[in-house]
């Protein structure tokens, strides 16, 4: 894709943000919009609100249980508030399709779509992403990430994929791309990974359901080392979107409000994805959000 098109393609571009040190706390811009601010996540330059819609809670269950028409409501809501970012993955059942529904009739340049696509032997890419897109009710998607990414070997081991969502870009079916890494050894090697325009990284001041040695550990995770990830892969220009914001589900308000002041004044992530199965969440997460810039 052409750097003229792409930019047509996008509509929009913008500077991305600076690394900031590990041991201070961001210096960031008043604002009481912040959640729904549009950023640009590094040289993807695709432009996102701050806060996302998730629709990965338990892989998807809280979000399916909801029901089409309450999930539909939901997202409607949402984007009423201002949350124009949607995310969500191929493995978590069928919410592209029931995104794909909520979403109907809205101006598609007016929100973005994350997707994460499960690397699998055996599949053609591009058959994949089509798939994808027609469950979705979409012409393309704004991100699609390489999901679950959990070994050091993930560059070499996902090029086929690689290569084929370049391809996918150059037909204007994806936007921009990334990756989805879970568990230290595969988190190491993102900040020496050129490809990567966007790292969606779990992030939370507490560590529970981070990244450590053991991608599966029950344990905690190592919070200053993935801090230090996140400001590698900055440097390196490349966007950096945050889950677990509420740790799995367990957090308390406070707990909640100060993960995100953590991600956002600590980390210097860009946006996070939280999932919501009520309104009264969502409401909570722009407050939650908008607390550190104000």
């Amino acid at each position: 894709m052409s750097c003229q098109s792409r930019r047509h393609f996008l509509k929009t571009t913008s500077l991305a943000a600076g690394a900031v040190a590990l041991t201070s706390a961001l210096p960031l811009k008043a604002s009481q919009q912040a959640a729904t601010e549009w950023v640009t996540l590094g040289k993807s330059n695709v432009k996102v609100t701050r806060l996302a819609f998730g629709t990965g809670s338990m892989s998807g269950k809280v979000q399916r249980d909801l029901g089409q028409e309450d999930f539909t409501k939901l997202v409607r809501y949402a984007y009423d508030r201002g949350i124009r970012f949607y995310e969500t993955a191929e493995s978590y059942g069928n919410m592209h399709q029931m995104l794909g529904v909520a979403l109907k009739g809205l101006p598609r340049d007016s929100y973005r779509i994350m997707s994460k696509v499960t690397t699998k032997p055996g599949i053609d890419p591009q058959q994949k992403f089509d798939e994808l897109r027609k469950l979705a009710n979409t012409e393309y998607f704004d991100i699609m990430l390489l999901h679950w990414q959990h070994t050091d070997t993930w560059p070499a081991d996902t090029v086929r994929w690689q290569d084929g969502i370049m391809e996918a870009q150059h037909r204007q079916a994806i936007v921009s791309h990334g990756a989805s890494m879970h568990g230290l050894p595969a988190l190491r090697q993102a900040p020496q990974m050129p490809w990567l325009d966007v790292a969606m990284i779990r992030m939370n001041h507490k560590g529970v359901s981070m990244d450590a040695e053991d991608y599966n550990t029950q344990g905690l995770g190592n919070v200053p080392e993935v801090v230090t990830h996140v400001k590698r892969v900055k440097k390196n220009n490349a966007g950096v979107i945050s889950m677990k914001l509420v740790g799995e589900g367990t957090f308390n308000r406070e707990d909640r409000q100060a993960a995100m002041k953590f991600a956002f004044r600590n980390a210097g992530v860009d946006a996070v994805t939280v999932g919501y199965k009520n309104t009264a969440e969502i409401d909570e997460a722009i407050e939650n959000l908008n607390a550190p810039f104000s």
